[in-house]
């Protein structure tokens, strides 16, 4: 399986960790991203800011939910950059563009000035680059099984 070895390792460290039931179930936390994205694109004119923090959270329910429907999900040791790590080693570059998000929210978050702030214009293409994740996570969920950590003999 593509990206195993860094699965694998982010659990060994306890940045990524299992679960089951229902929490292994990706399929609310996709609906959810789609509800936030939507709620981000309505705020992306009259205020930018909100607009471009909801659409990084958009893009990442859509990233946890792939992690929840394999049974795993990042711990607070891990956070949001364990997420990265983790779609991007399993499904590839087209989930690049979620650590720019993740990136530029961190700046937002903790501005160096007052005036550092999201524009009108970054916070609509936030807003598309959360949609088309939220697109390709709702394509591969289907197809996830549980992860299976490999037993050592």
């Amino acid at each position: 399986m593509r990206g195993e070895a860094e699965i694998e390792q982010l659990l060994a460290r306890s940045e990524l960790e299992p679960v089951t039931g229902a929490a292994a179930d990706g399929t609310p936390l996709l609906e959810q991203a789609q509800k936030t994205a939507a709620t981000a694109a309505g705020l992306a004119s009259a205020d930018p800011y909100s607009a471009y923090v909801l659409a990084y959270d958009a893009a990442r329910f859509a990233c946890i939910a792939l992690l929840a429907q394999q049974g795993i999900r990042a711990t607070t040791g891990g956070g949001h950059y364990a997420v990265e790590r983790a779609v991007r080693a399993q499904f590839g570059d087209g989930f690049r563009p979620f650590g720019g998000l993740r990136r530029r929210r961190n700046e937002l978050e903790y501005p160096h000035l007052p005036s550092d702030t999201a524009s009108r214009e970054e916070a609509a293409e936030a807003v598309e680059v959360a949609r088309r994740l939220i697109a390709a996570a709702s394509h591969l969920l289907p197809q996830l099984a549980l992860f299976a950590a490999r037993q050592e003999p």
